[in-house]
């Protein structure tokens, strides 16, 4: 039976988003979609899945499936931390679908976060690499490290931290330690040797992440690495947190929070809201975002575009190049200017460029990205901007080699 034929009186007037981010590897996207299944079931309402980006459907197309048949749709993300995506993308394509569908409530719901049932499960995933050693913490002296993406945001990083000593706390372990695989420090490599100078019986690596991707393959090799340098230690990596029931209990108190309008964030350590030593200069990135998708909104398309020297139809694409001190640094007012001409140079007046503040990649600028569609691209040089405009903006088709891939 489809929503729309559903009979009256049951729960399809409400409906969740689970929101993943998105990855190349299908498997990773199979995840969000079995979660999404299962989380159903557990809620006893409709669930479906929308990405970020790189994967099908996007959290637009998501919503305008959803819209039609539901009154109420709460958005739960599938994400570790709150950092640029939770904070800035999410509510942006939020802000959007509210105009474009004011006959729906829609709710947004927090990250996974630090939350018991995860500490738990990471907990076991430590157990099941001491198994595998044949050490035991009780009897053994065994260091934890635990591996997360890493991130510009400090408030993500000031989670992982966080997580790495609740699983200390009330545990036998000798330490627990967070590390990360790249974008801020200290790096995994980094915390692995100095775990080692402590001379432990064992080193169990856990990844914090949600699938067997890129970056946790990553995290292998970085555990087996070590273990191969140092023989007098016993090391090995565990598996990721994959499709474990107990995301659900996660995922349902956050569900909870977002329909009842009870959502906590901390916003009074978030650099978007509020100046933060060496981030000053990210401060309202979000809102410069926000300001751009909302100028297109107010310019949407009209017949009367020509009775207002100012109003002007809304362009099929927006390309936000960040400008902030990290990416200008490292090039971006070039990457800026380029766009610029390639965009007055095409033959379709639809590309729109302007500058915004942090994305929240930094390290890995110049930083482009290019809207509706989602697509971030890294490390960006002027001599890219043709590419860009030439394949992405007029042909649809995605200059793979700059495009970002966070999983």
């Amino acid at each position: 039976m489809s929503r729309t034929d559903s009979p009256a009186g049951s729960l399809n007037d409400e409906a969740v988003l689970l929101v993943g981010h998105g990855s190349r590897r299908e498997a990773s996207n199979e995840q969000v979609r079995s979660l999404a299944a299962d989380l159903e079931g557990r809620l006893g309402v409709p669930v479906d899945a929308g990405f970020l980006e790189l994967a099908e459907p996007t959290i637009p197309d998501a919503i305008d499936a959803l819209a039609p048949a539901v009154a109420n749709i709460s958005v739960v993300h599938l994400s570790l931390f709150a950092a640029s995506h939770v904070k800035n993308d999410v509510p942006a394509a939020l802000q959007r679908a509210r105009s474009q569908h004011p006959e729906v409530e829609f709710n947004n719901g927090s990250h996974l976060g630090v939350h018991p049932a995860i500490v738990d499960l990471l907990d076991d995933r430590a157990a099941d690499v001491e198994a595998d050693l044949g050490v035991d913490r009780a009897a053994d002296d065994v260091a934890v490290v635990l591996c997360a993406r890493g991130s510009s945001d400090p408030d993500a990083n000031a989670d992982v931290h966080k997580l790495a000593r609740l699983l200390y706390e009330g545990r036998a372990f000798s330490r627990v330690d967070a590390t990360f695989i790249g974008v801020t420090e200290p790096t995994l490599d980094e915390t692995l040797h100095d775990v080692a100078k402590h001379r432990p019986d064992a080193v169990v690596v856990v990844p914090y992440m949600l699938g067997d991707g890129v970056l946790t393959g990553r995290i292998r090799e970085g555990a087996a690495e070590f273990d191969a340098d140092y023989p007098y230690v016993e090391a090995a990596c565990g598996d990721p947190l994959g499709t474990d029931s107990r995301l659900l209990d996660v995922l349902g108190d956050r569900w909870q929070e977002a329909r009842t309008g009870s959502v906590e964030m901390s916003c009074d350590t978030c650099k978007y809201k509020v100046e933060l030593d060496g981030y000053e200069e990210d401060v309202g990135g979000a809102k410069a975002m926000l300001r751009a998708l909302n100028h297109q909104e107010a310019h949407e398309d009209r017949d009367d575009v020509a009775d207002d020297p100012h109003a002007h139809d809304a362009p099929d694409r927006h390309v936000a190049v960040c400008t902030n001190q990290t990416c200008a640094a490292e090039g971006a007012p070039a990457v800026l200017e380029r766009l610029r001409q390639e965009a007055r140079d095409a033959d379709e007046g639809s590309l729109r460029v302007t500058r915004t503040s942090c994305l929240g990649q930094c390290g890995d600028g110049p930083n482009v990205a290019v809207y509706p569609d989602g697509v971030w691209y890294q490390r960006v040089d002027p001599d890219d901007a043709g590419r860009i405009v030439s394949s992405h903006t007029d042909r649809d088709r995605i200059v793979s080699d700059l495009d970002s891939q966070l999983l």
